[in-house]
């Protein structure tokens, strides 16, 4: 039988013989060997633990103490040469040359941004710069100034989520055309794209918010004439060289005079179909000159300058190009329906 001393003594003897037979292992079946003789059942370390049976109750915690730490220390060490010869030589590992690669998955844009991005190219390359402004406006930017007066009857086209009485989300993207002209003279060529924000029932067809384009050119003899021609450049670069295109009178508060655009519709070669409700034409854009009114609200002299503006939303250019039908599908972010684009 041992007493406190003499196993404190053999626990130290113990390690040093432990480490000096680790360092000589090479192979698995080497580590066996250590481990039956250190940490088995009947192993030097485990049989140590025997001779606590003599010692007095203060002794034994110490003795066991010591004991312990002996045997948490020999098994980390085991445990930590067993990983490293357990894991495969580089020499080992088998790779196959002849697999495919693993393609990294790349995310695509939004079927919105592609159509932003192709009408702004076209615009640019035809000499329009590009210019943005506040989502959140002001009464006159957003009405008085385009020749919407209070009461108007216009008014009515474009319901409005108001902040307060003279402050509001821009229903369209046209105030940034005052806000152009007040700042700067012509001649100006210039797109505007943007969010505007209409308080409307949520529909296939219809969104409480959606994206605009803009068109303002001013200078000296600009013509409706010229007016058309950059619209129908525009149109046969966008959705092709054979398209088909017209121009309907109609009505805007801040152009006289106002037209809209058709183009024949590409999905039935002006057939008929339900996108085109059987017509064989789909509207576009809204054009017309730049109404006197609004001349003179930015200082302009309407006898000296001549003007056009267009505008057209991306939501319904890009539900035509791709035959999208309902406008609730670019706002649901769902997955299955963006990795299309």
């Amino acid at each position: 039988m041992l007493n406190l001393q003499e196993i404190q003594n053999r626990a130290q003897s113990l390690q040093r013989e432990f480490e000096e037979a680790l360092a000589r292992v090479e192979t698995l079946n080497d580590l066996e060997a250590l481990r039956i003789r250190f940490l088995a059942r009947k192993g030097a370390i485990p049989s140590l633990f025997d001779e606590l049976r003599t010692l007095s109750p203060e002794e034994r915690k110490q003795a066991g103490k010591v004991l312990n730490t002996l045997r948490d220390y020999a098994q980390r060490e085991f445990d930590s040469l067993r990983s490293r010869l357990s894991a495969p030589h580089p020499a080992e590992l088998k790779i196959d040359l002849s697999l495919p690669g693993r393609r990294r998955p790349f995310a695509s844009l939004h079927p919105l941004t592609q159509t932003l991005r192709d009408i702004k190219r076209i615009f640019q390359l035809m000499g329009f710069s590009v210019a943005e402004g506040p989502e959140v406006e002001d009464d006159y930017h957003n009405f008085e100034a385009l020749n919407f007066p209070p009461d108007h009857p216009a008014r009515d086209m474009q319901d409005t989520f108001f902040i307060t009485d003279r402050v509001l989300l821009r229903t369209h993207t046209s105030p940034v055309q005052i806000r152009v002209m007040e700042h700067s003279r012509p001649p100006i060529r210039v797109i505007i794209p943007g969010r505007v924000y209409r308080n409307e029932a949520i529909s296939a067809r219809s969104y409480c918010l959606f994206h605009q384009v803009e068109g303002l050119a001013v200078d000296h003899h600009i013509t409706f004439a010229e007016l058309k021609g950059t619209l129908a450049s525009f149109a046969r670069q966008f959705y092709g060289e054979n398209l088909r295109y017209r121009f309907r009178p109609s009505f805007f508060p801040f152009t006289e005079p106002s037209a809209e655009m058709d183009i024949s519709c590409f999905l039935c070669g002006g057939k008929g179909c339900r996108v085109c409700k059987y017509t064989g034409w789909l509207e576009i854009l809204g054009c017309g000159m730049v109404d006197p009114n609004v001349f003179e609200a930015v200082g302009y002299d309407s006898e000296e300058y001549t003007g056009y503006a267009f505008g057209m939303g991306i939501e319904r250019i890009a539900m035509l190009r791709y035959g999208i039908e309902d406008i609730r599908l670019f706002y649901d972010n769902d997955l299955r329906f963006l990795e299309q684009f």
